[in-house]
C-alpha cells in the first residue's frame, strides 16, 4: 500500500490453479448465495479465489493483509495507483463486478461473502461510477494535470464502444477469448442458464445490466495452431489455409484447452477433435478450428435468447481475430444472425475513451452514436440443412468433451 510493489505475481483471468477449491465451495452449497449477490458462478475465472490463493499460500502476506498494510486491485486499479502516485486506490463498479466480492444490486462490497473467502475489506478499492473525473494524473511530468475520467472492465467497455446503449443489443469481442455481453437495460436478469449477470456500467445514478456469456478459447486457438502445432507462422495465414478446402471434411474440434466457459462451466473438460480419417489435411484442421469458435459463440447467443426472452436484432463484433473474413461468415451463418464488423477493432479502448470524454463534456450520448462506424455486414448464407447438421455434430462432440480428467489429477 505505502510502495506500490507488487507481494506476488499478476494471476491471469485463465489461470485454473484453484478450480479444487471452487469445487469445494460449491459442494458445500455456495454457489446459490454467490450467484443471487454477484451475478456470477463459483468459478477460478474471477478474482475471489485468487486472492484467496495469494493471502493463503504466499509467506507473510495474510498477516501484512489483516494489519491494513496490503491494497487489492484488477489492472485498473493498479494503473490509477501509479498515475496518482497512490493517491488513489479506486476500482468502478463493472471491474469490481468481476471479482466474486461485490453486490451487484446493492453497488458495494457484500460483508458476508468477505467472510467466506476470509479477505478483509481493507484490502479492496473503493467502488466508483464508469464515467466521471475522479481525479488527476500527479506522477508523470508530461500528463501532470490531466483528469482521470473513465473506467470500465474489458467487455463492459467494449459494450459501451460498440455503443449498444439500447435493450437488447448485443456484442462480441474476439479476443483470447470471446465475450458475448447483452445490454438489459437497468434490470439484473437472473440467468437459468449459466450465463453471468454482471453491471455494464454505471453513469450518474444510472447502472445498466447486462449478461455475458466468455468462451475461454478464441484467438487463442489461432495462437496455439500457429506456436504449438506450427501449422502456419503469421495469424492471417489461418484464412488461406482453412480456405484451401469447401469444408471441414466432417472434422469438428472442441477446444477445451482450458475447460469449457458459459455456458457449460466445466474445468475438467480438454481439448477433443472428432471425425479424423485419412483424409484429413491441417487445412481441415485448421477450417474445424476457426468454426469451433464460431460454434462456442452461438452457444452463448442460444441461451441469452433463452434468458432474456429477447431477440437479437444483430451480432457486432469487434477484436483481433474479426480481421478473419471466413470465421465472420461461419458466424453469420451459424447463428444465422446479421453479423456487423466495427470499423474499430479495439472497442475496449473505444469504450473507456468515450466514457472519459463523457464525464469531461467533451460529447453526449448522442453524438457518440454518430461516431461509431461498421466496417462490414456480414449476412448469412449457407443452407439451413447443412447448418443443422454442424450444429448437431457440435453438440454432440461437446459432450464428449466434458468432464475429461479427474478432479485429483
Amino acid at each position: 500500500r505505502k510502495t506500490g510493489k507488487q507481494v506476488f505475481h499478476a494471476i491471469v483471468w485463465q489461470d485454473r490453479r484453484t478450480s479444487d477449491y471452487c469445487s469445494q465451495l460449491k459442494k458445500a452449497g455456495y454457489e446459490a448465495l454467490v450467484t443471487k449477490k454477484t451475478g456470477l458462478l463459483i468459478d477460478a475465472y474471477f478474482s475471489a479465489t485468487k486472492i484467496k490463493w495469494i493471502l493463503d499460500n504466499v509467506e507473510g502476506v495474510k498477516e501484512r493483509a489483516e494489519n491494513g498494510e496490503l491494497a487489492f486491485g484488477n489492472t485498473d486499479s493498479w494503473v490509477i495507483w501509479n498515475l496518482t502516485n497512490g493517491g488513489l486506490h479506486i476500482t468502478d463498479v463493472t471491474n469490481a463486478s468481476r471479482t466474486m466480492l461485490f453486490n451487484i444490486h446493492e453497488l458495494k462490497w457484500d460483508e458476508e461473502l468477505l467472510k467466506i473467502f476470509d479477505i478483509p475489506v481493507s484490502l479492496l478499492p473503493k467502488v466508483v461510477a464508469s464515467s466521471d473525473v475522479y481525479g488527476e494524473v500527479s506522477d508523470i511530468e508530461e500528463l501532470k494535470g490531466v483528469p482521470i475520467a473513465g473506467i470500465a472492465g474489458d467487455q463492459q467497455a467494449a459494450l459501451f464502444g460498440q455503443m449498444c446503449t439500447s435493450e437488447g443489443m448485443t456484442k462480441c469481442t474476439y479476443g483470447t477469448g470471446c465475450f458475448l455481453v447483452m445490454n438489459t437495460g437497468t434490470k439484473a436478469i437472473e440467468s437459468r442458464n449459466k450465463l453471468l449477470t454482471t453491471i455494464g456500467w454505471k453513469i450518474g445514478d444510472e447502472v445498466i445490466y447486462a449478461l455475458e456469456g466468455s468462451v475461454f478459447m478464441g484467438g487463442a486457438i489461432i495462437q496455439w495452431l500457429r506456436d504449438g502445432m506450427e501449422f502456419f507462422s503469421e495469424a492471417p495465414e489461418s484464412e488461406i489455409l482453412a480456405s484451401q478446402v469447401e469444408d471441414n471434411g466432417g472434422v469438428v474440434f472442441v477446444p477445451s484447452l482450458a475447460g469449457l466457459g458459459a455456458p457449460y462451466w466445466d474445468p475438467y473438460a480438454r481439448g477433443s477433435v472428432f471425425g479424423i480419417t485419412r483424409g484429413t489435411t491441417k487445412a481441415h484442421f485448421t477450417r474445424a478450428a476457426l468454426e469451433s469458435i464460431c460454434f462456442q459463440v452461438n452457444d452463448v447467443i442460444e441461451t441469452m435468447k433463452l434468458d432474456s426472452g429477447e431477440s437479437i436484432p444483430e451480432l457486432r463484433v469487434d477484436g483481433g481475430a474479426t480481421a478473419n473474413n471466413l470465421m465472420v461468415q461461419f458466424q453469420a451463418d451459424i447463428s444465422g444472425l446479421d453479423v456487423v464488423r466495427s470499423a474499430v477493432a479495439e472497442s475496449t479502448a473505444q469504450g473507456v475513451a468515450f466514457l472519459a470524454g463523457l464525464a469531461i463534456g467533451l460529447w453526449n450520448i448522442d453524438e457518440l452514436q454518430k461516431k461509431w462506424q461498421s466496417d462490414k455486414t456480414f449476412i448469412p448464407v449457407e443452407n439451413e440443412e447443412v447448418i443443422n447438421k454442424y450444429k448437431s455434430q457440435w453438440k454432440k462432440a461437446v459432450e464428449r468433451s466434458k468432464n475429461w480428467i479427474d478432479q485429483n489429477d
